[in-house]
This record gives structure tokens, C-alpha cells and sequence, in this order.
């Protein structure tokens, strides 16, 4: 049974006091997804224990029922720190705002990370989820993703929802400063790159996207 590590923001407030967390949609859509694949999933979070949502995602109450497996998971997730990357094909990081504080620069990330790389597992990640990029730096001290094709959430759309101001950097300049190539999309547009092992989404409208390429790479590994 191939394994998918699904890693989360534990970031449930911003500095300026703004409740923050997991955008829900980027979590559970995949999720699902990935059970319905007949894959073992794994919940992970920067702190363990229950990760925030944004209230900002909250589901209606038809999504509650559809995604319910996925949000119970949200409840007892295990701390990153305790985490084997071995025992994962792979990895999987959703956004929201929350993950901008806790993902960039995290040492767990990073070894994590570059344990992937080396056994070419497939690392993913949607919307803000590639901040977990920011920092991470292979054997030969050059940044993970310097010459990456790349997508993550934009300038513009980071300023169409208006929380420009509150980020500590906008994504699409953090992920260029790292030497990715960086690709996107209109605004909203249900957008990937596959680069590789590496598989990134632009957006919550892309989260359905990148959870079948990881499908598809882990069933064709089969």
C-alpha cells in the first residue's frame, strides 16, 4: 500500500491578531482523493495535535459530510518532528495563510525534504503550500527548487484577497528569489506544474489537480 504524508500549517493566528490556518478545500479534496485511491494517509503538522483551519474555508454543511474523514484527521495529527520520511512515497503540503509563518525555513521541513529529493519521492504541494520550499537547500548548498519549474499562489492573487499587507512576503517573489522557475496562470485558473517528482498548484481550484498527478505517479510506480 503506497503511503502519502499530508504536512499542515499549526499556525492558527497572524502577528496582527487575524485568525489563520489550513485552507480546507487544499486539504480535504486531496485527501479524500488519496483514500479513495486505496492509499494509507498520513496527518502531520508543524506542532502535532489539532491543526487549525481558516475560518475563512469553513465548509457548508454538505461539504461536513463529504469531508468528514478528512476533518477528524485535522484533530490528532502527529508533530513533524517525530516523523520518518522513509515510511512515506509521498509528501504533500496544502496552503492556506497560516503555512507562510510556520512552513519557510522549518529544519524539519528541510531534512525531510531533502530525504525525498535524494530517493526521488514525489514532494507536492498547492496554493501557499510551496513556502515549504523557502530555505530548503540540497547537499550541494544550492536551494531545492533553483532551476524547478514551479507554480504557487500569485502576486495578484494574493492581493485580489487582500492579504498582501499581512504576509511576511509574497510567495511568487520568494519562490523566484530561490532560483525556481516559476510558472502562472490567470488569477483563480485551475493551474499545475509537474516537474519531475515535483508537483505544485496555483490555487484551491488546482488542489483536485495536483492530487491526481500524485495518483497517477504513485499508481504508475505499482
Amino acid at each position: 500500500m503506497k503511503k502519502v504524508l499530508i504536512v499542515v500549517t499549526s499556525c492558527d493566528i497572524t502577528p496582527e491578531g487575524k485568525p489563520t490556518g489550513i485552507w480546507l478545500e487544499e486539504f480535504t479534496v486531496p485527501y479524500q482523493l488519496f483514500i479513495q485511491s486505496g492509499f494509507k494517509v498520513d496527518v502531520a503538522s508543524i506542532k502535532g495535535g489539532v491543526a487549525p483551519i481558516d475560518p475563512r474555508s469553513n465548509p457548508d454543511e454538505q461539504q461536513s459530510k463529504e469531508w468528514s474523514q478528512a476533518i477528524d484527521s485535522l484533530q490528532t495529527t502527529t508533530d513533524l518532528a517525530e516523523i520518518n520520511p522513509e515510511n512515506h512515497d509521498a509528501i504533500f503540503f496544502p496552503g492556506g495563510h497560516g503555512t507562510m509563518f510556520d512552513l519557510p525555513n522549518n529544519p524539519h521541513i528541510s531534512t525531510i525534504l531533502r530525504s525525498f529529493h535524494e530517493a526521488n519521492k514525489i514532494i507536492a504541494a498547492v496554493c501557499h503550500g510551496p513556502a515549504c520550499f523557502i530555505g530548503v537547500t540540497l547537499k550541494n548548498g544550492k536551494a531545492l527548487i533553483a532551476g524547478r519549474t514551479v507554480t504557487g499562489f500569485t502576486n495578484d492573487e494574493e492581493i485580489a484577497a487582500e492579504q498582501d499587507k499581512n504576509m511576511p512576503f509574497l510567495l511568487e517573489d520568494e519562490l523566484l528569489k530561490n532560483k525556481a522557475s516559476y510558472i502562472k496562470a490567470n488569477e483563480w485558473a485551475d493551474h499545475i506544474e509537474i516537474d519531475e517528482n515535483i508537483i505544485t498548484g496555483q490555487n484551491p481550484q488546482s488542489s483536485e489537480s495536483v492530487a491526481k498527478a500524485i495518483i497517477q505517479k504513485l499508481e504508475a510506480q505499482t
